[in-house]
């Protein structure tokens, strides 16, 4: 279990002999380099062209910025994002083919726990954060991760 007041965050196993969650990660930080990119290429006929260029970015190798990045896609948002809170990475999950994550209940909460972990989180063009819902279930890009990838793909995007 992952938690946060706003202040830090910190991790929680569960010991099944006591029956209780004791704390196994303190003050977790979002390392500042990436090693994964986690996203469903499955889709990718449909993505952008930013998304494609920054993906083929990721795969070109270069060792002063530690490409390519190793692909780990779960296919579980929590799974996924929770792998890159402690290794480092960003889940990329595009509007195309469509926007699928839900802003209220899935992409805020964990923008939250990004943030205070040193990380982001961006539609691509918003900080997640500052995106004031317009209804209950509205869907949204999620781009989430350190903040150095998370601004490089949100550059991607801009520039094309």
């Amino acid at each position: 279990m992952v938690y946060t007041t706003g202040s830090s965050v910190d991790g929680f196993t569960l010991d099944p002999t006591m029956g209780e969650f004791l704390l196994s990660h303190p003050d977790i930080k979002t390392p500042d380099r990436s090693m994964y990119v986690s996203i469903n290429e499955g889709n990718s006929a449909h993505f952008d062209s930013g998304t494609r260029k920054y993906l083929e970015y990721l795969k070109t190798p270069d060792a002063e910025t530690g490409r390519p990045y190793s692909a780990r896609y779960i296919g579980s948002l929590v799974a996924d994002f929770h792998r890159n809170l402690m290794k480092g990475g960003i889940f990329l999950y595009p509007a195309a083919p469509r926007a699928k994550l839900r802003l209220v209940y899935e992409a805020i909460p964990l923008a939250f726990i990004a943030e205070q972990a040193g990380g982001a989180a961006s539609d691509g063009e918003r900080r997640i954060m500052d995106i004031q819902p317009s209804e209950l279930h509205e869907k949204t890009a999620l781009a989430i991760g350190n903040r150095e990838d998370v601004a490089m793909y949100a550059r991607f995007l801009k520039n094309n």
